[in-house]
């Protein structure tokens, strides 16, 4: 299945968003969930590209961020990634946050990841093969640059979100729209990412689309959230919403009651198929992270949690300072409208 495409999806990934060199070192970082045929496919366009491929496999942690510590082998690991130019992380639970992904981001300036976790043959193909990064940059900075360039954001959606917050421009707003051949941490094509100012959301989230963790799936029935200056104070809805508020308390912190970050989704591939790195970029929708938030995103110390989850508001309308530029999922924008591939 999808032999020839998968190839060139890999070469789109190693040779035209990450430009990777020869002689580099690229490590992919897998568990033992993860899918072979993706990590042969990435390894072999890294080895044609005449770089060095080295695959690390690890048990599957029980966790996620710093949740999957206990089962890492946390030296031997931040070790071989502080010698990668390219880390490429293709596990099914996510070291993104976790203790060597901190020290990594922290002492290894040079390096440039991407989380791709839980990708699959199929999920390759349809958000980085047929992903048009040349179509879609003009797109998505002049997106980003409004973002920038506004104090205040509103979101709503149909089913009951009606949130807003004040932007923070000491914090980062990564535009992600597949120029990872620069330094840094870099993520799936198709999202642009906002961490607000801490303290200032107040509203109602409500989650339509995916929750993970715990979910890995969309919702049975939409999870409420009261949210009083970026903390969650009540979550309402039915058998879900008490399990993941019952998620949220088994960590036994505070923190984890925490907002985190908002991110828009603009990936014309990407469905809700409980990938959260693929639900995240659904077109149109809006992505809450809840708990933990790195230095990198909000310096200089970031939101300190000991975990970190997300879900997903889907067809959202979006406001910056009382001006609105997304309609039910719809670009509005004028200027945006013009610049969008769809």
């Amino acid at each position: 299945m999808y032999n020839y495409e998968l190839q060139k999806s890999a070469d789109q990934l190693i040779k035209g968003i990450f430009g990777v060199k020869p002689g580099e070192t690229v490590v992919m970082t897998i568990d033992t969930l993860s899918s072979e045929k993706v990590v042969e496919a990435i390894a072999s366009s890294v080895f044609a590209a005449g770089a060095k491929p080295m695959v690390i496999k690890t048990a599957t942690p029980r966790g996620v961020g710093k949740a999957a510590d206990p089962d890492l082998p946390i030296k031997a690991l931040t070790g071989a990634l502080m010698g990668a130019d390219v880390w490429l992380e293709l596990n099914t639970q996510w070291l993104l946050y976790s203790t060597p992904f901190e020290t990594v981001e922290r002492e290894h300036k040079e390096i440039r990841y991407m989380n791709l976790v839980e990708f699959n043959e199929d999920l390759l193909v349809r958000t980085i093969g047929q992903f048009d990064t040349n179509v879609m940059q003009p797109f998505m900075k002049a997106f980003s640059q409004k973002n920038r360039e506004a104090k205040e954001m509103r979101v709503a959606n149909e089913a009951g979100t009606d949130v807003s917050f004040e932007i923070d421009p000491g914090h980062l707003l990564s535009c992600d729209c597949g120029e990872s051949h620069v330094p840094g941490i870099h993520m799936l094509p198709g999202q642009i990412n906002v961490v607000p100012r801490f303290g200032s959301i107040n509203g109602t989230i409500v989650f339509d689309g995916t929750l993970t963790p715990p979910f890995g799936r969309v919702v049975t029935e939409p999870v409420k959230l009261t949210i009083e200056n970026s903390v969650i104070t009540k979550i309402e809805g039915g058998q879900d919403a008490r399990d993941f508020e019952d998620w949220l308390r088994s960590f036994e912190s505070e923190d984890m009651f925490k907002l985190a970050h908002i991110a828009y989704g603009f990936n014309p591939g990407a469905r809700l198929t409980g990938n959260i790195v693929e639900d995240e970029r659904v077109w149109g929708s809006t992505e809450w992270g809840i708990g933990y938030v790195s230095p990198y995103d909000a310096p200089p110390a970031g939101q300190d949690a000991p975990s970190h989850c997300d879900g997903i508001c889907l067809k959202s309308s979006v406001w910056l300072d009382g001006v609105q530029i997304m309609d039910k999922g719809e670009i509005v924008d004028p200027e945006l409208k013009a610049l969008s591939p769809l």
